[in-house]
């Protein structure tokens, strides 16, 4: 009964966000203060800085709600960001449903893997691994790790392996706790410092 009722919420919850839509165009022209660290188009050429084409608009809105709570509770709620509270502070809903709609339309620039972590992040990523506990990513990001909208699954294919690292050892440390139910929180936890750092290099080539 208790699924049941997590289902029909999380059904009610997602039916809500797609009704609601943002403006492309009026997200592009207020995207002008983002350029900085993610690129125009939001192909960010910072490594420690996300891309955000291509990505959902349903996680996009999400992320940016949070910055703005963790601003308004003083980083008690939401997620925690010095940099980022600031920039979605005076974000109205409007603002983060077009700029979703701005960042989810544009087309991701690909990336790489390097060659010696393509074996091992393959493995962790598509099987994860049994004895420690750890869920195979391909579960909840799929076989090309494009994500699941309708779930708030992001895309992490073709992310910057240096922000894809900083996120995971986030979750490692609980410093970032926005994440559905604790499952990326449950998942770093068990990895290792080297999983981490492979399997982040090893999404950059994923398409």
């Amino acid at each position: 009964m208790k699924k049941l009722g997590l289902i029909v919420c999380l059904t009610l919850g997602f039916s809500s966000v797609a009704l609601a839509e943002g403006d492309a165009e009026a997200g592009k022209a207020k995207s002008a203060t983002c350029a900085a660290c993610h690129g125009m188009d939001g192909n960010s050429t910072v490594e420690s800085q996300p891309k955000l084409a291509g990505q959902h608009a349903g996680y996009l809105a999400k992320q940016l709600r949070e910055f703005k709570l963790a601003a308004q509770s003083g980083g008690a709620e939401g997620r925690n960001n010095p940099v980022m509270n600031g920039m979605a502070m005076g974000l109205s809903e409007q603002d983060i449903l077009d700029l979703a709609a701005f960042y989810a339309g544009q087309e991701a620039k690909e990336g790489s893997t390097p060659e010696d972590t393509i074996e091992k992040g393959q493995a962790l990523y598509r099987g994860g691994d049994l004895e420690r506990g750890i869920t195979a990513c391909i579960a909840c990001h799929g076989p090309r790790g494009n994500g699941m909208n309708a779930a708030g699954f992001p895309d992490i294919s073709g992310q910057h392996a240096a922000y894809l690292k900083t996120q995971l050892e986030l979750f490692k440390s609980e410093d970032r706790a926005n994440d559905l139910n604790g499952m990326m929180r449950d998942i770093a936890k068990k990895m290792t410092d080297e999983d981490i750092e492979v399997l982040s290099k090893y999404l950059g080539g994923l398409h």
